[in-house]
């Protein structure tokens, strides 16, 4: 069954599956103390650690490990921020970062601190100017990932970095989805990165904090990785981490341009075989594993479930596969269509047969999906008429047809989706929206939080109008107006 979803967690490297095994026998010790067996645990991981500053581009000092990528991110951002309080309680940050990075953001913020969060353009990259004035007098660290986990789109780190250097503000980069493919550019103060998704063992983070940057850690520390990162350190996991962060690296260029091909080949073939689909993300600056795409009519889950069955794993941001119900945070910030969203991201070693037969099999899945969901065809709208026709003729439904027809003669008509998840407000503005004249408009009563991103991207995608929208006492109202 094919894996496409490297993106959350790549698949153990066999590199890192052997130096797990051979660590187990010999870096059970504490590599702490002065007898044999700490002896030989402590070259083991002095060796991972100067293997993994090698790779990151510091030096092995000023590199510790941590539990998870998650934890390096709060580690990171707390122990920064309190090392220059004296400067100011102001941190930046873009709206795209992972959710680690807003949890810390929001924790700081609880705490009396402000926060700004620096917005992106549809491609999901910040503009360098905005983010540079962003940055205040009493800023004490910004955020920027080195790119991005859910659309792929890479951020002109090097370019912030000057702006923050010159602005006398430590930058830390989360580069937990980069730093498989190589090094992190520019001036950078802080890196924070996770060993699962290079194809290493889960549970093993990485924080770097360069020379000269103030740095306090929070909470209780002991004299274990500077103090950074209390705790016995799982020692097997941080050299497999270390060695598969190695073998990735010297896989990376010719992998990088064999999957860089595929994705090309998934985005093009995508956006010809499938009708009313957004492929979003930078089409060149991207990590060159990764593609996001989100198809009109489609909720998310059964999608998801639908291509399990025909044997792809792959991830999405659609609200509804979400426990939250709202769309991911990142297509948000981007303007961009949530509904029906896929994120696929191939591991190292995809076989372009298995990317071929996700090609062919997609379409049908997504067709089959949006007739479950009774959506429209990429034609033209059934008109009022033709629905009535098709549910019926009871005295009931000829008079609710009478209404209809009325409300469209007149040129608006009302759409109740109260209570309705994505993607059926969109759906249901589809279907009424060829019964107005043009000029006339369709207002779509909703609850979904995902209607705020959806309906606007749909009048995008099928070149009407969005009017714009207004607070009801139960829900919202978006107005669309028809143009064509």
């Amino acid at each position: 069954m094919p894996y496409f979803d490297a993106a959350s967690a790549a698949p153990l490297h066999p590199v890192a599956h052997q130096a797990l095994l051979a660590s187990l026998d010999e870096g059970w010790a504490d590599p702490a103390r002065l007898y044999r067996e700490g002896r030989r645990a402590r070259v083991l991981l002095d060796a991972a650690r100067e293997a993994a500053a090698e790779a990151v581009g510091c030096r092995p000092d000023e590199l510790v490990f941590t539990p998870s990528g998650t934890h390096a991110v709060h580690t990171g951002i707390a122990g920064a921020l309190a090392a220059r309080r004296r400067v100011g309680r102001h941190l930046v940050t873009s709206a795209v970062e992972h959710s680690s990075v807003l949890h810390s953001a929001a924790a700081h913020a609880a705490d009396g601190g402000s926060v700004t969060e620096v917005g992106v353009g549809r491609l999901g990259a910040v503009a360098v100017g905005d983010f540079a004035g962003a940055l205040r007098a009493d800023t004490a660290l910004a955020c920027l990932q080195s790119a991005n986990h859910e659309v792929g789109t890479e951020q002109p780190v090097a370019k912030v970095a000057q702006q923050c250097q010159r602005a006398g503000v430590p930058l830390l980069v989360d580069a937990a989805q980069s730093l498989g493919w190589g090094r992190v550019d520019g001036e950078w103060s802080l890196l924070t990165a996770s060993a699962h998704k290079w194809g290493g063992p889960a549970g093993v983070g990485l924080l770097v904090v360069r020379k000269g940057v103030r740095f306090a850690p929070r909470g209780a520390a002991d004299e274990r990785e500077q103090g950074r990162s209390p705790g016995f350190v799982n020692l097997p996991a941080v050299v497999a981490a270390a060695a598969s962060l190695r073998a990735v690296r010297a896989e990376a260029q010719a992998e990088a341009a064999r999957l860089r091909e595929l994705v090309e080949r998934i985005r093009a073939r995508v956006a010809e075989s499938v009708a009313d689909v957004e492929v979003v993300g930078d089409a060149v600056r991207r990590l060159p594993h990764l593609v996001t795409f989100s198809c009109l009519y489609v909720d998310g889950e059964s999608l998801l479930h639908a291509l399990d069955g025909a044997g792809f794993s792959v991830s999405s941001g659609s609200s509804c596969t979400s426990s939250t119900l709202t769309p991911s945070h990142v297509l948000r910030a981007m303007g961009v269509l949530s509904e029906g969203n896929v994120r696929v991201s191939l591991p190292l070693g995809t076989a372009a047969e298995d990317v071929e037969r996700f090609l062919e099999v997609l379409p049908g899945v997504v067709e089959g999906v949006r007739g479950e969901l009774g959506a429209p065809g990429p034609g033209a709208p059934r008109t009022g008429a033709e629905a009535e026709a098709g549910a019926g003729t009871s005295a009931g439904a000829a008079a609710a047809a009478d209404t209809a027809a009325a409300a469209a003669a007149a040129g608006a008509v009302t759409v109740d989706a109260l209570g309705k998840r994505c993607p059926i407000p969109v759906i249901e503005l589809a279907k009424v929206i060829g019964d107005v004249p043009v000029g006339g408009t369709v207002t779509v009563l909703a609850d979904d939080a995902a209607a705020r991103l959806d309906i606007p991207a749909w009048c995008g995608m099928r070149g009407q109008e969005y009017v714009g929208e207004e607070v009801r006492e139960r829900g919202v109202a978006y107005v669309v107006r028809r143009v064509s």
